[in-house]
């Protein structure tokens, strides 16, 4: 996680995302860095524009708390079967 925040931390200063600035970052926090996570997310982000992506991140979460708000929750019928019904369910399987 702290690889993503860092790579975000980044971005938002207006820093390229690198692998030696993913470093530093790692390193003042104190962390060790993992050598394989680094390569990992820095690979995964070649070629992303991270600003489209976080619009379109914030379009995504902003459509369902908008629906949900308005509609209230449905209260579920039980629907109790009576033992015979359920058994003779059971034995129509068996015949």
């Amino acid at each position: 996680m702290e690889y993503i925040y860092g790579a975000l931390l980044l971005h938002k200063l207006g820093h390229a995302v690198t692998e030696e600035n993913l470093k530093k970052v790692i390193h003042a926090t104190g962390s060790q860095v993992d050598e394989s996570k680094l390569k990992a997310l820095i690979a995964s982000l070649h070629g992303v524009d991270i600003s489209a992506e976080l619009a379109n991140a914030n379009v995504a979460v902003a459509a369902p708390s908008a629906g949900a708000a308005s509609s209230a929750p449905a209260k579920e019928e039980k629907k109790e079967e009576k033992p015979s019904e359920s058994a003779a369910g059971l034995a129509s399987l068996f015949g």
